[in-house]
């Protein structure tokens, strides 16, 4: 069984094993991040959000988060990258996903996580 967690990109990162294998999951690179100083193991851009959904929830990100969770879930499900993603996650103890969002609930990461639990994991979280 993998431990998935969710971290913003801000945070220093746990010592080892804390983190564990650390993906970075934004399409943007983070603001302010250095390329020297930012430690990902792999940023996996491809299971993004769409530019279109991701502007689209970020006008109302707190009226449109069942609406963004949904929508953001087809597209996963539709995404070869994202099973390719989970077979990356199953092979690790630890996960952690690397979000820029401030909102920590109400972000991309969640909606992965939960994702990824269900396939690598056979676990449904709400």
């Amino acid at each position: 069984m993998t431990n998935i967690k969710i971290k913003r990109v801000y945070l220093a990162p746990e010592p080892l094993p804390g983190d564990g294998y650390r993906i970075f999951i934004d399409r943007l690179w983070p603001r302010g991040e250095s390329k020297q100083e930012f430690h990902y193991d792999l940023w996996d851009k491809d299971v993004a959000p769409s530019v279109g959904l991701r502007e689209w929830f970020h006008a109302d990100p707190l009226n449109r988060w069942d609406a963004f969770a949904k929508k953001y879930i087809e597209e996963l499900e539709a995404l070869p990258a994202a099973r390719d993603l989970a077979r990356i996650v199953s092979r690790h103890d630890t996960v952690t996903l690397l979000y820029g969002s401030r909102d920590t609930l109400h972000n991309n990461a969640i909606v992965l996580r939960d994702f990824l639990d269900k396939i690598v994991n056979g676990k449904e979280t709400k």
